[in-house]
């Protein structure tokens, strides 16, 4: 009993739980103001798909971030994708929906490789590195589509058909993102090499007297932040069927946002992939939920602002008191 006692503290207790809290009060708040927010087939459609690009890129931001250092390549990363897939759909009508997806996986993979490897090689913070690529691949994105856009009429109606399709009334990249985000989960918590990007973002001097391959796994940490980033790349053309150059502008903050609300601490080594896609839900639904609920758009920011300092205040509050415990135990021993 007292050991399930103590789990039941644990889960209560955590990051996760008080983000699901809070959805349920904000859905149920703005429900009951205009019942088709959830009570219709549209409403509960757009509560699962609207968070699920920012599912892909908070997932990937909290790899970088447990690592202690950021992406802010993100955003620049899923329009360059995204318009890579418009202009291959322009060559290829009859491109199949797993190729368009599988190629923009690959070059986020290819653009978080290069932040990666920027930053292994310059012994630079990410932050600064992926400062520099978020404009340099904006500017490969302009230059690339100029003022063209490509349309829905340019793509395969199976790639736009699978982007607004429903399985048992949940939309197909809401499974999708559940599918990505299991298997991140299971490897950051089962997997040796999952565990190193944690030390690494603890205690970084620690980790390198240990020899752990602190480069190797900051490179692995960008590259799938890219990864992720491709495929909300992928996602974003397939729900919304139109890509310009302007795709994914401003994503990073909200990526970053989201991991950050969600418990990935802004220090490193600490937080979990499931925290972040919740920080992500949370921060969607409120940007849905705002509007109808009477309170102005320009309100948005400022409440995801409120939020991330807020989320960045507990932690440090939590961190020095785990620490005032843990002085108090040695001292007792």
């Amino acid at each position: 009993m007292n050991g399930l006692g103590a789990f039941l503290r644990r889960i209560v207790r955590s990051r996760e739980i008080s983000i699901v809290i809070a959805f349920v009060v904000i859905v149920a708040a703005t429900t009951s103001v205009n019942s088709h927010f959830l009570f219709s087939a549209d409403g509960w459609k757009q509560l699962l798909i609207n968070p699920t690009m920012l599912v892909a890129l908070a997932i990937g931001e909290a790899f970088v971030i447990i690592t202690k250092s950021f992406d802010l390549s993100v955003g620049s990363v899923l329009g360059l994708t995204a318009f890579m897939v418009g202009s291959m759909y322009l060559a290829w009508p009859q491109m199949p929906v797993i190729v368009a997806f599988l190629f923009a996986i690959a070059l986020g993979t290819l653009l978080g490789f290069v932040n990666g490897g920027l930053v292994a090689l310059a012994k630079v913070p990410g932050m600064v590195i992926t400062l520099g690529t978020m404009y340099i691949y904006r500017g490969i994105d302009i230059l690339w589509a100029g003022t063209k856009r490509i349309n829905a009429t340019n793509m395969s109606q199976d790639f736009l058909a699978f982007g607004n399709a429903q399985i048992l009334t949940i939309p197909a990249l809401a499974i999708l993102a559940v599918v990505v985000l299991a298997g991140a989960s299971w490897y950051l918590r089962n997997m040796r090499s999952g565990r190193e990007f944690y030390a690494i973002g603890s205690a970084p001097d620690a980790a390198e007297l240990c020899g752990l391959a602190i480069g190797r796994r900051r490179l692995a940490a960008f590259t799938i932040s890219g990864a992720m980033a491709g495929l909300a790349g992928a996602m974003f053309a397939a729900r919304y069927g139109t890509v310009a150059s302007d795709a994914g502008t401003g994503f990073e903050l909200q990526a970053i946002g989201a991991a950050v609300i969600g418990g990935v601490a802004i220090v490193g080594g600490s937080g979990t992939v499931i925290g972040a896609a919740l920080g992500a839900l949370l921060l969607t639904t409120i940007n849905s939920a705002l509007p109808v609920l009477g309170i102005s758009s320009l309100w948005q920011q400022a409440v995801v602002g409120i939020l991330i300092i807020g989320a960045i205040t507990l932690d440090r509050t939590l961190a020095a008191r785990r620490a005032r415990l843990l002085v108090a135990e040695r001292m007792r021993t």
